[in-house]
């Protein structure tokens, strides 16, 4: 098992009572590569919950970018819970993002009635250059400044899409972390709906995946904090009256600092089978490294509960 050089200390009680009565969670990794002890740690605190609250979870195949999605990393996925002793909502349907082409077109129309939608030239280096330009090279993530909005592109393929944003801000208050309050239009400037490469983006994807299939509690990693103000600005836009609750859990880092990815073959799913571990002790090694349990120990799936 991967070694920690830092762990965090034992998280307080999280209080569940204002979550809703059999919420509604999902798993959502991105087949772009296999499961590692970070997606681990995220189904630990997402089966937990769902199962201290009565909840169901789906497995949601975030497969949005077509270029880096892979079926052999989804049939991995799939196996990996399976080996885990995790099988979404007590059978193997899958939902895919793939299938939901007219889903998202139907939505980006829907927001084009209330907010200007429009065609932009702009690359992500495009972006950052202007960033940069502007002095603002430490920025933690890119805001586009709205290059292109004034310039009526007509859309084409190779262009991409964005959406308006007002500058009014979002609060919402975070399981975890306490009340939150977010500006998205200074975080992120308009938000890109399409990329030029034809893809939808995950900040629409996951509002509309969310709002159809009827997700009341959002569960994922404290990196994703930032996007949950323009989330639910896009869902309130697409008609949702309550957005979800949301649980943002600490990551797993490597010994730098940096936050595991699945380029850190040691710490892979895949990897930690081959090497003998059981799927207790990689769930047990999970929840300790995310502040659940005192010292690491063997969990098996039917115990994630007791953790919340």
């Amino acid at each position: 098992m991967v070694a920690a050089e830092a762990i965090l200390r034992l998280m307080p009680p999280i209080d569940l009572s204002s979550i809703p009565p059999r919420p509604v969670t999902r798993f959502a990794p991105s087949p772009t590569g296999y499961l590692h002890l970070g997606h681990v740690a995220n189904a630990v605190w997402t089966w937990g919950v769902a199962q201290a609250t009565g909840g169901r979870v789906l497995l949601r195949i975030e497969d949005h970018d077509r270029g880096r999605c892979r079926p052999e990393f989804e049939r991995a996925i799939v196996e990996d819970l399976e080996w885990l002793g995790l099988v979404p909502g007590g059978e193997r349907r899958v939902l895919r993002q793939s299938d939901q082409d007219r889903a998202y077109g139907r939505a980006v129309l829907h927001l084009g009635r209330q907010s200007p939608v429009y065609a932009c030239q702009c690359s992500r280096a495009d972006v950052a250059e202007r960033m940069r330009a502007d002095g603002q090279e430490a920025w933690d993530e890119l805001r586009y400044s709205g290059t292109c909005r004034a310039l009526r592109l007509a859309p084409a393929d190779g262009l991409g899409l964005r959406v308006t944003l007002g500058e009014e801000p979002v609060e919402f208050d975070d399981l975890r972390l306490g009340p939150q309050r977010q500006t998205p239009a200074l975080q992120s400037g308009d938000l890109l709906l399409r990329d030029a490469a034809g893809n939808w983006t995950y900040q629409l994807c996951v509002a509309v995946d969310d709002t159809r299939q009827g997700v009341s509690l959002v569960i994922r990693g404290e990196d994703l904090l930032a996007s949950t103000g323009r989330q639910i600005m896009l869902a309130t836009r697409l008609g949702r009256k309550n957005p979800p609750r949301y649980l943002h859990h600490p990551l797993i880092s490597e010994p730098s600092g940096r936050k595991l990815s699945k380029r850190d073959g040691a710490s892979g799913v895949r990897e930690l089978r081959a090497a003998g571990q059981s799927p207790e002790t990689v769930l047990g090694e999970a929840a300790y490294r995310t502040g659940l349990i005192p010292a690491p120990r063997r969990l098996s799936a039917a115990e994630l509960g007791s953790l919340f």
